[in-house]
């Protein structure tokens, strides 16, 4: 059983802004795993605000590596666990990990993960379109460019979010989420979804940073719309406490160490009576459709990352118009494209 890395940075079709930054390319890390016959293919992309580096990811799946062979596992959860003391600390990795791991474990296997997991494929629902922070007439083409799309997520966090949602109401009717990645104060949340409301938002996201619990607690009988956890539900571990201040969770792969731990948040959020999404981290089609596996458990999705990208790495789960399109083809459906030496990061491994 062999680990291979590959290294890319993926120019993004537009600068992409969030309350906190602004990114134009994301650096990303492919992992390919295989048994000699068939090869699975995962993918983290890099994060300064969870401290996600690549060398780092690098020098942990190569300590993996040693150990990788004398392992014995037949499903990728068992992988997973046996693997945690060691990748624990390090989610991204642990996830590209995972995901290739389940691509893989289809490969072999001949059918598609959402087979194997005995999903209904047809069943979940759309993804939205994000549009980061811009100029209202910036975020307008942007939304423009991209038309028929049911679902928009708008990013907040600047003292014109309102004007910029009513704006951009008046130029379509499809469903806003909103999303302020814990740009607001606490007095605004309130205010905000009372009016948001109105305008066919259908949830706030991570309105506050992760240290306002309290606050959050607080917040969640009084708000007219549904509150739901991104940066504060990063693990299998933060889903109970989440549970007092949102109505529903946000779960990133690469987050929460991969399709496993996932599928287990699911479990518990369920238990909860929490909603769900899955979302993502401006991954290629490689994360995308690992991601996109677990659609018929969820409420929510949120995965454009692939969309969002200049040019994508790979074939697989496509989404389209928001329609998230699962098929037939074994594993997570992913094959890396050729031709993409112009796209990889020298250092790659």
């Amino acid at each position: 059983m062999k680990i291979t890395t590959h290294l890319f940075d993926l120019p993004l079709r537009d600068p992409f802004t969030i309350a906190r930054g602004t990114a134009t390319s994301q650096p990303t890390m492919i992992v390919e795993l295989s048994d000699g016959n068939f090869t699975g293919y995962g993918e983290a992309t890099s994060n300064d605000f969870y401290a996600a580096s690549i060398p780092t990811m690098l020098q942990d799946l190569r300590q993996v590596q040693q150990v990788l062979p004398t392992l014995k596992w037949d499903t990728p959860e068992t992988l997973w666990d046996l693997l945690d003391p060691m990748l624990g600390h390090n989610r991204f990795a642990q996830a590209a990990l995972d995901m290739a791991a389940y691509d893989l474990w289809g490969k072999k296997l001949g059918k598609p993960v959402w087979q194997l997991l005995g999903l209904n494929p047809q069943a979940g629902p759309q993804s939205c379109y994000t549009l980061g922070i811009d100029t209202r007439d910036t975020m307008l083409r942007k939304m423009q460019a991209m038309p028929g799309w049911p679902i928009y997520k708008i990013k907040c966090g600047t003292p014109n979010d309102l004007e910029t949602i009513r704006f951009l109401r008046t130029h379509t009717t499809a469903t806003f989420r909103v999303d302020a990645n814990c740009g607001w104060k606490p007095e605004q949340v309130v205010p905000m979804a009372t009016e948001l409301k109105q305008l066919g938002v259908e949830f706030i996201e991570q309105p506050l940073p992760v240290e306002h619990w309290s606050d959050m607690a607080q917040l969640k009988p009084q708000s007219p719309l549904p509150l739901m956890a991104d940066e504060s539900c990063p693990v299998q571990a933060s889903v109970e406490r989440c549970a007092a201040g949102f109505h529903a969770i946000n779960i990133k792969l690469v987050k929460c160490g991969g399709v496993t731990p996932a599928r287990r948040m699911i479990e518990i959020a369920r238990q909860l009576g929490l909603k769900i999404m899955v979302g993502c981290m401006t991954e290629s089609s490689i994360g995308i459709s690992a991601a996109a596996q677990l659609k018929p458990l969820l409420d929510f999705a949120d995965l454009d990352g692939a969309v969002l990208l200049k040019e994508d790495l790979a074939d697989g789960v496509r989404v389209e118009k928001g329609q998230i399109e699962l098929t037939d083809k074994p594993g997570n459906g992913v094959s890396l494209k050729h031709n993409l030496e112009h796209l990889r990061i020298p250092t790659a491994s």
